[in-house]
């Protein structure tokens, strides 16, 4: 096993770090933690411009129903003036009674129109509301749709790197036989992302323990080409 082919791995280990950073950039984004919490606050406005909404629909609906109602008892209220006055009554009796019902329909079209002012009262509020809720919506779809260009053009760029990065790996691939690769990948694969490292003095560059020194001497005579391990933590050594 050639020394230059470990040499070689531990380039690849480098952008193997480097990719796995990228990943994890590319995932914890700050932007796409803002657009969560953006998206969770237009789910919240958008039920309540809903609720607002509603409720709006609903006594102007009432108010609708009032007002035709007023519309109608005065029709009802002229059309008894009408006859009341129009001379052709000409019974006590009669006389009294339309002018019972003109003042019953002139009070029914008071109260009705308490209650109109009532719910204009009511609906005032709630309109106010609806529109402030409306403006905080707009506010939230425009902060969203800014948050999602911002994590598409990270993403874009980390993508773009992560392309480089590959490309960089397969290079280097084709000096490494394919058996060393294996065992890095199974090694890297259960110690965290790194499976190779150097031996820099009596430290493992790794996991960062201090090798003993007959471990450290060991491995100083075993041969150039030959594939050494930290008894420690697994990882392939590299001996300078």
């Amino acid at each position: 096993m050639a020394a230059a082919a470990l040499h070689t791995l531990l380039e690849i280990q480098a952008l193997d770090t480097r990719a796995d950073q990228l990943t994890r950039r590319r995932v914890t984004l700050p932007e796409r933690a803002e657009l969560a919490t953006v998206e969770a606050r237009r789910s919240r406005l958008a039920v309540d411009r809903a609720a607002t909404g509603a409720r709006v629909h609903e006594l102007e609906r009432t108010q609708k129903r009032l007002e035709d109602e007023v519309s109608m008892l005065e029709d009802k209220a002229t059309s008894t003036d009408r006859q009341l006055y129009s001379g052709t009554v000409t019974s006590p009796r009669e006389l009294q009674a339309l002018q019972d019902e003109a003042a019953s329909l002139r009070r029914r079209v008071g109260a009705a129109e308490d209650q109109i002012l009532v719910v204009m009262e009511d609906l005032e509020p709630l309109v106010a509301e609806a529109g402030a809720q409306a403006a905080a919506g707009g506010a939230a779809d425009e902060q969203a749709a800014s948050l999602r260009a911002a994590v598409a053009a990270e993403e874009g760029s980390i993508d773009e790197e992560l392309r480089r990065v590959a490309a960089s790996r397969a290079e280097l691939l084709a000096d490494v036989p394919p058996a060393l690769v294996s065992q890095y990948e199974r090694i890297r694969e259960r110690a965290g992302g790194v499976g190779i490292a150097r031996l820099d003095g009596h430290r493992c560059t790794g996991c960062h323990l201090e090798l003993p020194n007959r471990e450290v001497d060991e491995l100083r005579r075993a041969p150039a080409e030959q594939v050494v391990l930290h008894e420690e933590c697994g990882r392939i050594l590299v001996r300078d």
